[in-house]
C-alpha cells in the first residue's frame, strides 16, 4: 500500500489526494509535519532518485530558506540530509509518496499517471 505524506494546508497535496481517490488507488495518509518520513523511507527515496537528495527537499519552503540549505545541501552527507528531513517534515517536498516500489515527491499528474495508473 502507498503511504502519502501530506500537509492539510497544501493545495498541491489536496489535488494529489483527490487524484488518488478518483483513480481508486488505495493509500494511507500521514501528516508530514507531525510524522515525517522515516530515515529508512528517505534512504529508499534517495536511492530511487539516483542518490540525489535535492528532489526530496521542499526548496520553496520557509524552513529551507531559513536554514540556508541552498548553500549547505551540496556539502551535506546523505546521512546528515536524511536525518534533517526525518526530523522536520516541513523540509520534505510534498506530497511525498512511498510504498510498493514507488517513490514520488511533489505532484505532477502525468508522472503519477505513468507511475501509478
Amino acid at each position: 500500500m502507498l503511504t502519502v505524506y501530506a500537509y492539510q494546508g497544501c493545495d498541491t497535496c489536496r489535488k494529489a489526494l483527490k487524484w488518488l481517490k478518483e483513480q481508486g488507488i488505495s493509500h494511507e495518509v500521514r501528516a508530514i509535519r507531525e510524522t515525517p518520513p522515516s530515515v529508512a523511507e528517505l534512504k529508499t527515496a534517495a536511492k530511487a532518485f539516483g542518490g540525489e537528495l535535492r528532489p526530496l527537499f521542499n526548496t520553496a519552503g520557509g524552513d529551507y530558506r531559513e536554514l540556508g540549505l541552498k548553500d549547505k545541501l551540496p556539502t551535506m552527507s546523505e546521512a546528515e540530509a536524511v536525518a534533517l528531513l526525518s526530523k522536520n517534515g516541513n523540509l520534505v517536498k510534498r506530497p511525498f509518496v512511498i510504498g510498493g516500489g514507488v517513490v514520488l515527491a511533489g505532484f505532477k499528474e502525468e508522472e503519477w499517471r505513468q507511475t501509478l495508473a
